[in-house]
């Protein structure tokens, strides 16, 4: 039987080392499907329940292994429904491959069913590399360079496929003008480094700093071992972007943790306090939890210059490998014997951890969602994957989530879309099926697709070495991150038709498919049902009913703009005393730290 272009493009993609495609199928992909079944599904067709899933769990391997993710979808709808993932792939860059069905040639034009401008419709989102394959001898290059684009810019690349070429011979490009083979798949890069001059200027700032600040990204994660070696040199602090909050340990007594809205009160006072700031690797957007105008002399190190000197009026610019800048940078630099400025961010680190732990101790109804993260702190192993959905669940795993070891975590950063959570767990299934992954979702995100993807984990657990795969619902009944939006930004109360959710079994769900199961009403459940799950021979759902009114209070606010803002509410939300009520208990302990709950 001749090879058909489904064919080669399957063999190609084993070539590439691509061992599964996360994908569901659909008539204008049938001959790819065929394809599949015909190389005894190598690579592995990984069915996600919704084409959305399936662009996210490409999203989470590529996160968590570093390698290009790929994922699959029909014509038209299918299509369609790959965008959310693929957005997210290009707002965190991350190298993700779509491939993707399209009406029959002799159809095009003709308002044939499900033919949709896919060219148009993808023109933004895959603007690196978006191809159309018409001809058999095109694929080799077109997938290659699919690829390798994806792997340079770090982004989403797209091909479109229609539907009779998958099925027809393939031909492989001649020596000949347009048809030139593509070479072996593989690819070596490189680690720049930038000139001397501008080292010996970062070094000069840096060396003339006597309250050095450092903020990572997830560009910096290469280079962890550097970035601690700067730090003892200068004596400074380090802050984490969220996209980089698994860079560094928690236990350095001098990482301050989590920084922005999310993040924490050292992370704050390092950047309030401080006169030099280096950025190592991050983009993170909101200029104002970095210092004030004026108020330090920054040096920024990214390996992509297009997003270089955005963020903050950085003296020095170098565009290099950060691993590699920063051990061309280090010899430059000179000890500061002055260590009072370490000393200040390691008391206020110290002091924040001890808030930390209290405010999870605070009394809630029925469970404090901050203690949900601390009791998992206690107990997570040091090789599990953290993944966290969009909402006010990511206020806890910002701030109350103590990374330690080779714990990986992310989530989607720039997007910041609902629906990410357990799909990232999926991805992250296959990139290590040797390690425990930790889903931390809303009951918001888990109503809008998480449910449906405990069904794929049911179907696949048997793949992973370590079927350990625990997905914790924050059950509070409310869209909870929104709440808090219209509460603080408009003084508004919450509108229920709005922002109260059905009440779901979480647990009985997961029952239902064969999964472990625990639900969590009363505080003094949790460090067990921590301990079950992560025990369990297989897949697990937490079910916490946790209480919607514990504020995730900015780290920056005043005792007085809290109580501002819960007097903003008074006035028409349903739950207004309780709230206030837990927003003066929790900004206690943070304020009065010698004070018991």
């Amino acid at each position: 039987m001749a090879q058909t272009v489904g064919d080669y493009l399957l063999q190609r993609l084993r070539e590439w080392g691509v061992e599964q495609v996360f994908a569901y199928p659909g008539d204008g992909i049938n001959g790819l499907v065929a394809s599949f079944g015909k190389a005894d599904n190598q690579p592995r067709f990984v069915q996600a329940r919704h084409e959305e899933m399936a662009a996210f769990s490409a999203v989470g391997y590529a996160k968590f292994s570093g390698k290009v993710g790929v994922c699959m979808a029909t014509s038209g709808p299918g299509a369609i429904h790959l965008l959310n993932g693929l957005y997210d792939a290009k707002l965190d860059h991350v190298p993700v491959v779509a491939i993707v069905g399209q009406t029959a040639r002799s159809a095009m034009g003709g308002s044939y069913q499900q033919e949709i401008d896919l060219q148009a419709l993808y023109k933004d989102v895959a603007s690196e590399y978006l191809v159309e394959v018409n001809v058999a001898e095109q694929l080799p290059n077109a997938l290659d360079r699919a690829i390798r684009t994806a792997e340079a810019g770090r982004c989403p690349t797209a091909l479109i496929i229609p539907a009779d070429l998958q099925e027809e011979p393939y031909e492989a490009p001649k020596h000949a003008f347009k048809q030139v083979p593509s070479s072996p798949p593989s690819t070596a890069w490189p680690a720049p480094v930038p000139p001397e001059t501008d080292l010996d200027a970062a070094a000069e700032v840096l060396n003339a700093g006597e309250k050095v600040a450092i903020l990572v990204g997830q560009g910096a994660r290469g280079a962890a071992e550097e970035v601690k070696q700067l730090a003892e040199v200068t004596g400074a602090g380090i802050a984490k972007a969220l996209l980089g909050k698994d860079v560094l340990s928690d236990e350095l007594p001098y990482v301050t943790g989590a920084i922005g809205l999310l993040g924490t009160r050292p992370s704050y006072e390092l950047m309030r306090d401080c006169d030099t700031l280096l950025i190592v690797g991050s983009n993170f957007p909101y200029s104002q939890f970095l210092p004030d105008f004026g108020q330090a002399r920054a040096v920024q190190i990214d390996l992509d210059g297009r997003f270089i000197g955005m963020r903050y009026p950085t003296e020095v610019n170098l565009v290099g490998d950060s691993a590699a800048t920063l051990r061309a940078l280090l010899p430059r630099l000179t000890s500061k014997p002055d260590r009072s400025w370490r000393e200040t961010i390691e008391k206020n680190v110290a002091s924040w951890w001890e808030t930390v732990e209290k405010e999870a101790a605070v009394d809630a109804d029925p469970v404090n969602p901050m203690a949900i993260v601390s009791e998992l702190s206690k107990r997570i192993p040091e090789n599990a994957i953290v993944t966290a959905d969009s909402g006010s669940s990511t206020n806890w795993y910002a701030r109350n989530l103590r990374i330690r070891g080779d714990i990986r975590g992310s989530l989607s950063g720039t997007l910041a879309t609902m629906g990410p959570g357990v799909p990232y767990a999926i991805g992250a299934k296959f990139a290590h099926p040797d390690r425990p992954v930790i889903a931390l979702v809303g009951d918001g995100a888990m109503q809008m697709n998480g449910l449906a993807e405990l069904i794929t984990i049911a179907r696949y657990q048997h793949l992973w070495s370590d079927p350990r795969c625990v997905i914790c619902v924050f059950h509070n009944n409310d869209l909870n991150q929104v709440t808090w939006e219209l509460r603080a930004m408009g003084g508004a109360p919450k509108f229920e038709e709005s922002q109260s959710l059905p009440d779901v079994d979480y647990a009985g769900f997961a029952l239902s498919l064969g999964l472990t199961a625990v639900t969590v009403d009363k505080p003094d459940q949790l460090a067990s049902a921590w301990d079950t799950a992560l025990s369990a021979g297989k897949p697990a759902v937490l079910d916490v009913r946790c209480d919607p009114e514990v504020p995730p209070i900015p780290p920056h606010a005043t005792f007085e703009q809290v109580k501002s803002a819960a007097q903003a509410v008074l006035k028409g939300d349903p739950d207004a005393f309780h709230l206030v009520a837990q927003g003066v208990k929790t900004k206690l302990q943070e304020l009065l730290p010698g004070k018991k709950n």
